[in-house]
């Protein structure tokens, strides 16, 4: 149950599955996956759960599935580390891309990439410095004003906490303000940051299932 909202003139479907569908260019927009980010603190020694990349690499399938795209443009962080590139991390990559050939694969470098460096060739993926410019998209990782553009950005990771008496759950939200939207993180393994809509601000959040707007 995606919900389509109108930006800069151009209709764009937000996602249950955490990320934007851009129908007229056949672009899925996707931002902070953080691929790798397990098994970089299991190299730290950190006791966390792998499956995190199959995860992933699960959820871009199954939106590829369902939607016809030409082009995955991911908004910053696709690699959370240098030590994100563990051996079987990059074989699932590589072999989630073989299956996928068509599609043309675009990052917008984020901080994180900054330290981890740009993806494996063998992705075939370009990688951009922000601001990218779409159409009448400023495609950034940081959420920062673009002078005659709309952004779309990731970096934040917002959630919004819904309260109901004694009960709060805290679920992953887009957040539409004058001049930018702010995705939240695609990635399985991911934390998020509390957003408090200012005046003139929207927030969609999504259940897994559904996208809605809270009032």
């Amino acid at each position: 149950m995606s919900l389509t909202i109108t930006v800069a003139g151009e209709a764009l479907l937000l996602l249950p599955q955490k990320a934007v569908y851009w129908p007229s260019e056949q672009v899925l927009v996707v931002a902070d996956i953080h691929f790798g980010k397990a098994a970089a603190f299991r190299a730290l020694g950190v006791p966390v759960p792998a499956g995190t990349t199959g995860a992933n690499l699960a959820a871009l399938d199954a939106l590829l599935g369902l939607y016809p795209v030409r082009e995955i443009l991911f908004l910053g962080d696709f690699l959370h580390s240098r030590t994100a590139r563990a051996p079987a991390t990059l074989t699932a990559m590589q072999a989630w891309r073989a299956r996928w050939p068509q599609v043309q694969l675009t990052l917008v470098r984020g901080n994180h990439d900054a330290h981890a460096g740009d993806p494996p060739a063998a992705l075939g993926m370009l990688s951009v410095d922000e601001p990218y410019q779409r159409g009448p998209f400023a495609c950034c990782h940081h959420p920062q004003p673009v002078s005659g553009s709309v952004v779309l950005a990731g970096h934040l990771h917002p959630v919004y906490h819904l309260r109901a008496g004694w009960e709060t759950v805290r679920l992953p939200c887009f957040l539409l303000a004058p001049g930018r939207l702010v995705l939240p993180s695609f990635g399985a393994f991911t934390g998020g940051h509390a957003v408090q809509p200012e005046p003139g601000e929207r927030v969609f959040v999504t259940s897994g299932e559904t996208v809605l707007e809270i009032p």
